[in-house]
């Protein structure tokens, strides 16, 4: 097996920088992280204290990796999960990508070390050509986000279904000017219910202005500046589909500052049926998941494969979405 010294000699750096990019030191820079990782990946080198697991040894951890841990849909996603593992004698890691794809795989390196029985994407920065090479080291399952081409089980919902029935929604209260606000269109959930609101658009002869397109858009203070640059615009939409409840929320809030009546002047639909939808004044009508039960069964599913040496057929789960009405609609 192969030493920290052939690995520190390989990558043209000192041993005490492998050292501390093994240890996930802070004060490392990307470029020589990425050389030490290369090195270690070419010369097969594991770190003693995993050495000691690779015998069968297990860890009885799983990493959960999410993308903004300010994200409510992320806590009751991720306390379902916790239910799960603590009954079957797991304890959970959460780990933050703040949607970066670098520290995405960082944090898949846990489960190359050996630091965790498997690993659960509940948000996805990264193809899956980066991140298929560690599933040879154990199971990586995807929950929430996706991608279709990967080769690994998911537990998810109907992303295309979801956007189509809440622009739907708003066409039958007889919005015709509709405007959009959603995260990355990198990513294919987004892309997805992206394509959801285009479908219900078109079966009824409507489009959406370039203005009135509102990408990679998440948080609260995101939805008072799409209100403030819709309330400057001439020409305004009527009804705005949110791709989160957050944005939606705070969409609302910035009307009522504005004197903005809410649905008269500006109908809201939101995403998720987080608890600041039924909190807030108007509620907001929004698509809700079911994210007590999409994290039970990807916990459900982690255990499965791991009690079972990740010798499970690969699975596809789509859970249902469903529609919510309340007064921002």
């Amino acid at each position: 097996m192969a030493t920290i010294k052939e690995v520190a000699a390989k990558s043209g750096l000192s041993p005490t920088t492998v050292s501390r990019v093994i240890n996930n030191h802070p004060y490392v820079d990307d470029a020589k992280r990425k050389k030490v990782m290369q090195a270690m990946e070419d010369l097969g080198y594991v770190p003693n204290s995993s050495a000691r697991r690779l015998r069968g040894q297990r860890t009885n951890t799983i990493a959960v990796i999410i993308s903004r841990i300010v994200n409510p849909f992320f806590s009751h996603l991720v306390d379902a999960m916790e239910l799960i593992a603590g009954e079957k004698g797991y304890q959970l890691i959460l780990c933050d990508s703040r949607l970066d794809k670098d520290r995405e795989l960082r944090h898949l390196e846990l489960l190359k070390a050996k630091q965790v029985d498997g690993i659960i994407l509940a948000s996805l920065q990264n193809e899956w050509k980066a991140i298929e090479p560690f599933t040879k080291y154990g199971p990586v399952i995807s929950c929430n986000e996706y991608d279709t081409n990967a080769q690994m089980p998911v537990i998810r919902c109907d992303q295309v279904y979801g956007g189509y029935i809440a622009t739907k929604h708003l066409i039958e209260k007889g919005h015709t000017k509709i405007a959009y606000a959603g995260g990355a269109d990198r990513i294919q959930l987004t892309r997805d219910r992206k394509t959801g609101v285009f479908k219900a658009l078109k079966e009824h002869g409507l489009s959406i202005p370039e203005e009135w397109m509102f990408p990679s858009f998440y948080g609260i203070e995101d939805g008072k500046n799409i209100f403030q640059r819709i309330y400057a615009m001439e020409n305004r939409p009527t009804a705005i589909f949110a791709g989160g409840d957050e944005v939606a929320a705070g969409i609302i809030q910035e009307a009522k500052r504005f004197n903005y009546r809410i649905p008269e002047d500006l109908a809201v639909i939101g995403y998720d049926n987080q608890p600041i939808a039924d909190l807030i004044n108007p509620g907001i009508t929004t698509i809700e998941q079911p994210m007590k039960l999409m994290g039970t069964r990807a916990m459900e599913m982690m255990v499965d494969m791991i009690a079972y040496n990740r010798k499970v057929t690969y699975k596809k789960e789509i859970l249902p979405l469903q529609l919510v009405v309340r007064q921002s609609t």
